[in-house]
């Protein structure tokens, strides 16, 4: 018999600092952390083929010519009332990182914080079994995990995923001439805060959560199709962040087509009511020197455009020559709201242009 789903009077969201997205320290304060880190940051080296000092998205340790090892962990505060569908969002957040790297995952564990003597427990066990739903999804086993007590109740993995060392997917892999595919719509920032401010409609929290518990597993395998090398995942630091990140490690500038973005049902609604993210507004900011806007990009698809993001797409590139139409049809045949999204050029490394349109 199943346990029961947490009373109506708990609203998880209401325990959580910070607004709506999944509460990344800001990029402008990692980056200057990292640096101040210097050599101290693992290179790769040798078997390690992707280490701490590439940014990438996931550790990676070649075993043999045939399997690399891919380490990675996300976790974060709840972001919808729903404890087992938190726990889905929560894993399918920590498997993207293994999927952005070209990857399988095959084993994870839990990694939680709960306020013991304030939420009952019956609440965690709902967040596991959303957890453990999304990871049978993905063929990975959960093999337990580690738990302490904490007033702000959160919840992730460790995930453990296997690669061929040949076709791993890297964000500085970029070349001139790419063009740019985005898997699934973004705006989870702006409705995430909507849900904690109890101002979102329930088409809207439909939709960001059935994007925000989709996996990534497709999207990476058509991306290998289509021969993209180099890919990440659209996550806290909004689609132009992740994008300037990618185009800065690979010495190259990039360009957004702001019209052909795919938006969730409710985002610029969202927007509309003042519902934008502190990890938005601080994106906004540490990228004013990196993203240029065109003037005539409507206020608040400029403001997507930078949205703290939970559980997002894959942005790959595919290849001048490629064939970005089929991958992006394959995509949508899947149930992917893909789009191609832009391009990348020559110019100042990691300047990104938001464009109107193509």
């Amino acid at each position: 018999m199943s346990l029961p789903v947490h009373p109506p009077a708990v609203k998880l969201t209401s325990l959580s600092r910070g607004a709506g997205c999944a509460c990344k320290l800001p990029l402008s304060k990692l980056e200057d952390m990292f640096a101040s880190l210097g050599t101290d940051l693992e290179p790769a080296a040798g078997d390690l083929l992707v280490g701490a000092a590439e940014g990438d998205d996931a550790a990676v340790y070649r075993l043999d010519d045939e399997r690399a090892l891919i380490l990675t962990t996300d976790f974060f505060t709840p972001i919808v009332d729903d404890a087992r569908e938190w726990g889905r969002i929560a894993a399918a957040n920590a498997l993207s990182d293994v999927y952005a790297m070209g990857g399988t995952p095959i084993i994870a564990v839990n990694l939680t914080a709960w306020p013991g003597d304030e939420l009952p427990m019956e609440l965690l066990a709902d967040v596991l079994r959303g957890g453990a739903d999304v990871a049978k999804e993905a063929g990975c086993f959960v093999v337990g995990g580690h738990t302490i007590d904490d007033p702000i109740p959160k919840y992730g993995m460790a995930v453990v995923g296997l690669a061929h060392p040949e076709r791993l997917f890297q964000i500085d892999k970029l070349a001139e001439g790419d063009t740019l595919v985005l898997t699934k719509a973004i705006g989870t920032g702006v409705i995430s805060t909507a849900i904690k401010n109890d101002g979102a409609e329930p088409a809207w929290v439909d939709g960001a959560i059935a994007s925000m518990t989709m996996l990534n597993a497709a999207a990476s395998k058509i991306a290998r199709q289509a021969g993209a090398v180099a890919a990440t995942d659209v996550t806290g630091f909004s689609l132009a962040g992740h994008l300037h990140r990618m185009a800065a490690a690979s010495g190259l500038a990039a360009e957004i087509d702001a019209s052909s973005v795919p938006l969730l049902d409710g985002a610029r609604e969202a927007i509309a009511r003042g519902y934008v993210p502190g990890g938005t507004r601080a994106n906004m900011t540490h990228l004013s020197g990196s993203v240029t806007v065109d003037p005539q990009v409507p206020e608040d698809v400029a403001v997507l455009m930078h949205d703290a993001q939970t559980s997002g797409g894959l942005l790959f590139a595919v290849p001048a020559g490629g064939d970005a139409g089929s991958a992006v049809a394959a995509l949508r045949a899947d149930g992917h709201p893909a789009a191609v999204v832009g391009r990348v050029v020559g110019g100042s490394a990691g300047q990104v242009t938001v464009l109107t349109g193509p």
